[in-house]
């Protein structure tokens, strides 16, 4: 085995526990690691169409931990915009080049980053945020566009729930309910792009099994621990591959 091969494994290993605590964990809090690690390896093409399998079998590992919870009404509110704004990264994505995908997934990485960084620096609390339908119709087109370009809308979708302050279960289950819907949609739509193939899918076949891991490791942190050190050692990671695809 070649080093390169090697390191596609490693990373690929690795993003495919993520989408597990990720999805299972935090709803989506280390979701935006996976796409930049596995862009590290592969082409950044390749790694959204070995992905977003993955992502489906996520979905329905986290759903059977979160059956029935999640609030339908964020639900209803953020599909119909992310029905629309998967139509628009479809019509974007055709439009880039391997290069202009690496430098967006990585500039969606540090400028997420920043944010946080910044948010807590200024330590604001805001109080409880009671969103209207249209706000969820405009966080659903960004988490469509940002889904379907980089598998990175965790955070878009993370900051029209968060404020609302609901349990960490029902915002978990909000959240796997939302992206099992969208993987289903885009799944079509990337077979038919060419950006998920035969081949991409016998790669995504051998990573499976990794998956219900990383479910089970985020089920059991987000009922067991706290995530604010661990998330802080993600932020630095995520920045650190953020930069390294944008100026690479």
């Amino acid at each position: 085995m070649t080093s390169d091969v090697f390191w596609q494994w490693v990373c690929g290993i690795a993003g495919a526990i993520f989408i597990g605590v990720a999805k299972a964990g935090f709803g989506g809090g280390l979701g935006l690691l996976i796409t930049p690690l596995t862009a590290l390896a592969f082409p950044a093409r390749d790694a959204l169409g070995i992905l977003l399998p993955l992502l489906v079998a996520g979905d329905a590992f986290s759903l059977y931990h979160y059956w029935r919870k999640w609030d339908s009404r964020n639900v209803l509110w953020l599909m119909p915009g992310a029905l629309a704004g998967i139509a628009v990264g479809l019509t974007l994505i055709g439009k880039l080049d391997d290069h202009g995908l690496r430098q967006f997934i990585g500039g969606v990485a540090v400028a997420f980053i920043g944010i946080q960084w910044l948010r807590d620096a200024l330590g604001a609390h805001p109080e409880r945020y009671h969103p209207k339908h249209w706000h969820g119709a405009l966080f659903g087109l960004a988490a469509g566009v940002t889904t379907t370009i980089a598998h990175a809308a965790g955070p878009v979708v993370a900051m029209f729930l968060i404020p609302q302050r609901l349990s960490k279960e029902f915002f978990v289950g909000t959240t796997v309910l939302v992206f099992a819907l969208i993987n289903w949609i885009k799944m079509p739509f990337f077979f038919w792009q060419g950006i998920c193939t035969l081949e991409t899918f016998k790669q995504s076949l051998w990573l499976m099994p990794v998956v219900p891991v990383g479910v089970w490791i985020g089920v059991w942190c987000n009922r067991k621990l706290s995530p604010t050190w661990f998330m802080r050692v993600v932020y630095v990671v995520v920045f650190a591959t953020g930069l390294e695809l944008l100026f690479h």
